[in-house]
């Protein structure tokens, strides 16, 4: 009996035992948070007229790119496609890169104008920009730079550099920009020496360096002992080295190609632009127009004076170029006749921005005639 109590006890306690037992929790299973998706980055695109290369007109462009890129990281993927035709090829070639998903396109060559306009018309949606021209649409602006500015102070050094008085020039295409940069150039040159004369040599492409090379040779034939160019390849500098005669560089520096020849160069410099406007897409506040930026901006430079230049002479340009960048002068103010004699520029009166953007013309020291036609 007292055997059976006991049991009963141990039994009793058993069971109040297990009814008090604390079972370990289960295991709490955190809800797995999805990370937010990285927003895709704006697709930018560049077309070039000529290759890229180690400097230039199309160097200098991709250039900007290359900073944009580096300022804005991850938020813009960028691309470009080099030596395009202008005309059909560019229409093509712009078309693809907006089909591509590019929402912002920049297209680098004047030719490229008409072919940018029509392919904006057709993607709405996709902005785009086009240096040197001046048709825009509602999607669609233009950028340009004041290259005359540093033509003018690259012409001062060359009319105090030449022993010949005479000064080659060779030009791609008769159209009012290039006009431009020949007819600064010169009244900068005879600013400083009245005597200089310029004689030029129109070969119709942007880049050909054998017809670039061609045609310094025929102005050194001239008399030319300082050589400049509105072309895209070094031709002309390094065809000034091997000749044992003086250049001026234009787009950028091509010291590398004529360490003896180069007197300066006329650099251009669009990276702060490229940047500013993929901004303006990224945050929705692009808008069309059309921009004409200079020395004051950062858009154009003389730099890379060769140490051979005078002390006397670059503190001169520098001094011009300081008035320049701070509105004080500008490079065509008059008088100015056209080398007919006939006055375009009265004394002391400036030319418009309008006037620039028309010109048709050579200044007094210029030979020969404006070729027929623009392009």
């Amino acid at each position: 009996m007292q055997l059976r109590r006991l049991l009963l006890a141990a039994a009793a306690a058993s069971v109040l035992a297990a009814c008090g037992k604390q079972e370990a929790p289960a295991p709490k299973v955190e809800a797995k948070k999805e990370e937010p998706k990285k927003a895709e980055p704006t697709k930018v695109a560049f077309v070039y007229v000529s290759p890229v290369g180690d400097a230039g007109w199309t160097s200098q462009h991709n250039r900007g790119r290359e900073e944009m890129a580096k300022s804005l990281g991850d938020k813009v993927s960028t691309s470009f496609v080099e030596k395009v035709g202008e005309g059909a090829d560019a229409e093509r070639v712009i078309r693809d890169l907006a089909s591509q998903g590019n929402k912002l396109i920049f297209t680098t060559s004047f030719g490229f104008m008409n072919p940018t306009l029509k392919v904006a018309e057709e993607f709405p949606d996709v902005k785009f920009e086009h240096a040197t021209g001046y048709k825009t649409a509602k999607n669609m602006a233009t950028y340009n730079a004041r290259f005359y500015e540093g033509r003018y102070l690259a012409g001062m050094i060359a009319g105090k550099s030449t022993k010949t008085n005479t000064l080659g020039y060779v030009a791609a295409f008769p159209i009012p920009e290039v006009l431009q940069g020949i007819n600064a150039f010169t009244l900068g040159a005879r600013s400083v020496n009245p005597k200089a004369q310029v004689r030029v040599v129109w070969v119709n492409t942007w880049f050909d360096p054998g017809k670039e090379r061609d045609a310094a040779n025929a102005l050194i034939g001239q008399g030319a002992d300082v050589l400049t160019h509105h072309t895209d390849s070094t031709a002309i500098v390094a065809t000034a080295e091997e000749k044992g005669k003086m250049a001026v560089a234009y787009h950028s520096d091509m010291s590398k190609f004529g360490p003896k020849a180069q007197l300066a160069a006329v650099t251009h410099h669009w990276g702060a632009y490229y940047t500013q406007r993929a901004l303006d897409v990224l945050n929705g506040t692009w808008q069309t127009g059309s921009v004409w930026m200079g020395m004051a901006q950062g858009a154009i430079s003389l730099e890379a004076v060769n140490p051979s230049v005078p002390k006397d002479v670059a503190d001169m340009v520098i001094a011009r170029a300081e008035e320049i960048t701070a509105g004080k002068f500008h490079p065509f103010t008059g008088p100015i006749k056209t080398n007919e004699g006939k006055e375009v520029v009265a004394k002391g009166a400036v030319l418009s921005d309008e006037q620039l953007g028309q010109m048709s013309y050579y200044v007094q020291g210029v030979v020969g005639t404006v070729p027929a036609g623009n392009k």
